[in-house]
């Protein structure tokens, strides 16, 4: 007899499986949303690589259920399965987060490893996707339906908190703590491994609580067997047999009629789904895309208190919980009272809708997102800019090309990079600089698509010449980069923040990432004595600075340039996307989870489920492909995806016309017309289904 909660019809083994819920959803959605970013940051993939990786990952999670399903039902039982597939899980994140430590061998090795145990994890997720509810809900006697229902509840919430509270906590363990002198990518994936292990010790714990049900065969197998038998009968017999009315019906000689027309019915419902996909394409770029988005952005809030770009995405499972008892309660009872008919599929359609919207949204932040962006130059091309450290106003000319055609100031701001033609792959071109009508000359090697610094300097009567290659794209942590040039007689070492420069005297910094903030008081030490502080002003979300360190009466003196232009979009321009993909999920999502289970016979529901969760395995391919083969500018894809939406959402809503609902009773019926003695018993259901009308008299067609 299974043990009950004091008091309650509630199996006390649930709490251990509510407990290991909590805990593996919250090692998969905190190692996932610090993913992106790390692809981008610390492998130093580009973001179109970055978001392919990351959605073949997702949907590699979401093929695996069915493996797992199979397994479960046709093998080991579902104890087992989730027990084997956790440890399966559990070594992914630990080889996933040895891959995040720099001392451990190279890129290509922390490439291989990050490979592996993502792997590992999309197979220990996916493989006990569909076995933990199941399992949960196999633990209520029959007649406890309301406990059961209240479990499921209990058990949604517990991966909504999961993941709230991961999407919070692991990018700050990924910014907040440094580790080998960089963002702690090691420790951002090894607390999620600390809960995956948590969750399997949990969950072994409560092995002699658990009504643990044997494997009963899987009817997904049972199924496929039954449509291969119908194609192949009706291809070896169709030339000598007179046809028949379905061609599901060329499997009567080996299966009953009552599997054949539940096949049917499960048919039409997978036949719905072929658009389906595409929603899911605009959903999962919450954590690929839009989390690329964020680091473009002002970040901050007030002086003290700014986000993590990768913290956003805790917006979904906030809101989720928010907007699920406000569409119940709130929404649907004000659209009825309208005496508007709210089908399930019309609701999911208008998820649809939210989500295009959401687009729109993102289309309209990312063409304001990118004016702070320095675009590469184009081919036979390079990026220029003049810093004019040597006094005065200078002339600069460039083989007879002049794209500074005004004269630049004494240590002024160049404010932008000027496009300077090569006309070939590379080329050194002779530079004349001229000051008070003094000419002098340098000649220097020039690469097409690369950013320099052109810096002059004084030295006697003479212009001196340095060129310094730049990097201007924009940190992807959303993080300012820095580096200094050094125009003092001795070295100098600089320490900001965490991170510490040591420049040479008349060289150029390595450009290095530090937090945002503001830096009065930085401190510095010189060879030759004492060093004041320095005031570095604010070090904003996603600039770059050129600090110029000069002797100026006695005194140390900084000069800041902006190389790339600071973040001047605010992250709460991002929440109304949130805000709409939420409500797209909200009628998309559980909409179409709740329509699945309705519409299929009682033994077939597994069925619907595993080609609920192939939607969303084919949804991120879709991003996949597009990402790696449309080669379009980001608003633009942003802007692709939203059509493409609407594009499908028509094609859905004209296909749900057409469908035609299920009475969950005549559903009954229909699983029991095989003991009836009329041949054609089953056949006349299924024609009283296709009148089916509801209470009403109206057609429940869309």
């Amino acid at each position: 007899m299974t043990k009950k909660l004091c008091g309650t019809n509630y199996p006390t083994g649930i709490c251990f499986i509510v407990v290991n819920e909590f805990c593996e959803r919250f090692s998969y959605y905190g190692m996932k949303a610090v993913l992106t970013l790390y692809f981008l940051t610390y492998l130093k993939w580009d973001k179109n690589l970055s978001t392919a990786i990351y959605h073949a990952f997702s949907s590699l999670c979401y093929f695996t259920p069915i493996l797992g399903a199979l397994i479960a039902d046709s093998w080991l039982g579902k104890f087992k399965t989730i027990i084997y597939l956790s440890i399966v899980y559990v070594i992914g994140h630990v080889v996933k987060s040895v891959g995040a430590i720099p001392t451990v061998g190279n890129t290509d090795v922390h490439i291989a490893l990050s490979m592996i145990g993502l792997i590992l994890i999309a197979f220990g997720t996916g493989g006990i996707k569909p076995c933990v509810a199941a399992f949960g809900g196999d633990q209520f006697d029959k007649e406890h339906t309301s406990e059961r229902t209240k479990f499921f509840s209990i058990f949604y919430m517990s991966i909504n908190a999961g993941s709230l509270l991961s999407t919070v906590i692991t990018p700050m363990l990924r910014s907040d703590v440094q580790c080998f002198n960089a963002d702690c990518y090691a420790l951002a994936f090894g607390v999620p491994a600390a809960l995956m292990i948590v969750a399997l010790v949990v969950f072994i714990a409560g092995s002699g609580l658990y009504k643990k049900t044997p494997p009963q065969g899987n009817i997904l197998v049972e199924v496929c067997n039954c449509v291969g038998f119908a194609v192949k009968n009706r291809w070896q017999r169709r030339k000598y047999q007179p046809p028949r009315k379905h061609w599901l019906d060329w499997a009567e000689e080996k299966y009953s009629k009552q599997l054949i027309q539940e096949i049917k019915m499960v048919l039409r419902v997978l036949v719905l789904y072929i658009p389906l996909p595409m929603f899911w394409a605009l959903f999962d770029q919450q954590g690929s895309r839009w989390t690329i988005q964020a680091a473009r952005m002002n970040m901050a809030f007030g002086q003290s208190f700014s986000i993590k770009p990768d913290q956003m995405q805790m917006l979904n499972a906030l809101l989720i919980l928010l907007f699920v008892p406000v569409f119940d309660l709130i929404v649907y009872p004000l659209v009825s009272f309208c005496r508007i008919n709210i089908t399930p599929l019309r609701k999911m359609a208008t998820g649809m809708v939210f989500a295009a919207l959401a687009f729109g949204a993102a289309t309209l932040v990312e063409v304001n997102v990118v004016k702070t962006v320095v675009d590469p130059a184009p081919p036979t091309e390079c990026l220029l800019q003049v810093l004019n450290l040597a006094g005065g106003n200078v002339s600069v000319d460039f083989s007879g090309r002049n794209p500074f055609p005004e004269p630049i100031g004494y240590l002024k701001d160049p404010q932008k990079y000027e496009t300077l033609p090569l006309g070939s792959p590379s080329t050194i071109l002779k530079i004349n600089v001229t000051r008070d009508g003094r000419t002098s000359n340098c000649s220097l090697m020039f690469h097409e698509q690369k950013a320099y610094s052109l810096i002059l300097t004084s030295e006697a009567t003479e212009i001196q010449c340095k060129l310094v290659e730049d990097y201007i794209k924009k940190n992807g942590t959303g993080n300012p980069f820095l580096r200094f040039f050094n125009m003092l007689p001795g070295a100098i070492g600089i320490t900001v923040g965490d991170v510490t420069f040591d420049i040479p005297s008349g060289q150029m910094s390595r450009n290095m990432s530090v937090d945002r903030g503001r830096y009065p008081n930085v401190k510095c030490s010189l060879q030759s004595g004492a060093c004041p502080d320095l005031n570095l002003g604010l070090l904003d979300f996603g600039a770059s600075y050129t600090v110029i360190l000069r002797e100026e009466s006695g005194n140390i003196s900084t000069n800041r340039m902006e190389d790339v232009e600071a973040n001047n979009v605010h992250i709460t321009w991002q929440i109304p996307q949130y805000i709409l993909i939420t409500a797209g999920e909200v009628l998309f999502s559980i909409t179409g989870l709740e329509f699945s289970y309705s519409q299929a016979p009682a033994n077939m529901k597994s069925v619907l489920q595993g080609g609920w969760l192939l939607t969303v395995a084919f949804g991120n391919v879709i991003v996949l492909i597009v990402a790696e083969g449309a080669g379009l500018a980001q608003w633009k894809e942003f802007l692709l995806f939203a059509c493409l939406v609407l594009g499908v959402c028509i094609i859905f809503s004209i296909m749900a016309y057409f469908y035609t609902y299920v009475d969950p009773d005549l559903l009954n019926k229909i699983n029991l017309c095989e003991s009836d003695k009329e041949e054609n018993s089953c056949d006349d259901m299924m024609k009283e289904r296709d009148m089916h009308l509801d209470e009403k008299g109206r057609s429940t067609r869309l």
